[in-house]
């Protein structure tokens, strides 16, 4: 017997920031990926965040135009 996995496509999400960066907490609130920010610490914290496709544990990361965060099967672009 054979299984098929599907996999879902990732969502894209591209937010502004008007700033030089921005931390990566505030940036998942920001996107609306998370309710709160101690939820944004605990999700980070226990290793669900990528930050340009490696692990990110940092909840101070700096995020700058250009990078991207994958959270919850969506990659969120700041532009």
């Amino acid at each position: 017997m054979k299984i098929k996995v599907k996999v879902a496509e990732k969502k894209k999400v591209t937010k502004h920031i008007s700033t030089e960066f921005i931390k990566l907490d505030s940036f998942l609130k920001l996107c609306d990926a998370v309710e709160s920010g101690g939820h944004a610490k605990t999700v980070i914290q226990d290793g669900f965040v990528r930050v340009n496709g490696e692990t990110c544990l940092q909840r101070g990361k700096k995020i700058r135009p250009g990078d991207s965060v994958e959270f919850n099967n969506t990659i969120y672009t700041a532009e």
